[in-house]
């Protein structure tokens, strides 16, 4: 075995070990659904990745409420298994439903996804979407997976290269991924949206960074 991969399963163990302490963190301490914050301010709905529930991101949600944001998570999300255009419809009916305008939403992986496609269906609601390192292109590793939850990253999935081909909602969108994602070989760069690369490495320990803060509040207003 090569250098590059002894690394590359390195940074992938740490990774899911970050990723399944913070799981069990957030198992134990739920969050409430709606943060009310500064009116004046715009609404924040934060998505998590497949696998993850609302609480994976109670480090990102905890910083945004310090700072006096509105922040809403999605009920009836779950563990996020469904198809993207299913879970993105339950995520309009919500902003519906709450009456949220002028929405950003702050999302992580296949969430980013979601948010594209919320921005699609639902563009009087969703004015921007920060999505962090979410494989707009797929990855190659989702070929290795039996669940359709995780195979639908495959590249060749044709609902992902639909929605990759919906590129009029790319200007809307800011991209922050780090320098190496372990998870997602292709990347987060997305053509046509701001894109912001960190000097980080990781899928999931990134998002406690104070990097990946910096950035993310840089871009919320």
């Amino acid at each position: 075995m090569n250098g590059s991969r002894r690394a590359t399963l390195r940074e992938l163990a740490r990774d899911y070990r970050w990723a399944i302490r913070q799981q069990a963190m957030s198992a134990r301490a739920p969050r409430p659904l709606v943060n009310e914050g500064d009116p004046s301010r715009h609404p924040v709905l934060l998505i998590p990745g497949v696998w993850e529930t609302s609480g994976f991101l109670g480090a990102l949600e905890q910083h945004l409420r310090e700072r006096g944001h509105r922040v809403h998570t999605l009920p009836g999300l779950g563990f996020n298994l469904r198809p993207i255009d299913e879970s993105a419809e339950l995520g309009a009916e919500y902003l519906k439903r709450a009456s949220l305008e002028h929405v950003i939403i702050v999302a992580h992986s296949k969430g980013g996804l979601i948010g594209k496609r919320m921005l699609l269906s639902a563009p009087d609601r969703v004015d921007k979407l920060i999505a962090i390192a979410t494989p707009f292109a797929g990855s190659r590793y989702a070929d290795y997976f039996i669940a359709p939850s995780l195979r639908a990253f495959r590249p060749a999935n044709a609902s992902l290269r639909a929605l990759a081909a919906e590129e009029e909602a790319n200007s809307r969108i800011v991209s922050i991924y780090p320098r190496i994602d372990p998870h997602i070989p292709e990347g987060s760069l997305l053509e046509g949206a701001l894109n912001v690369e960190l000097p980080l490495v990781g899928h999931f320990r990134l998002l406690a960074d104070p990097l990946l803060l910096a950035a993310i509040d840089e871009h919320l207003d």
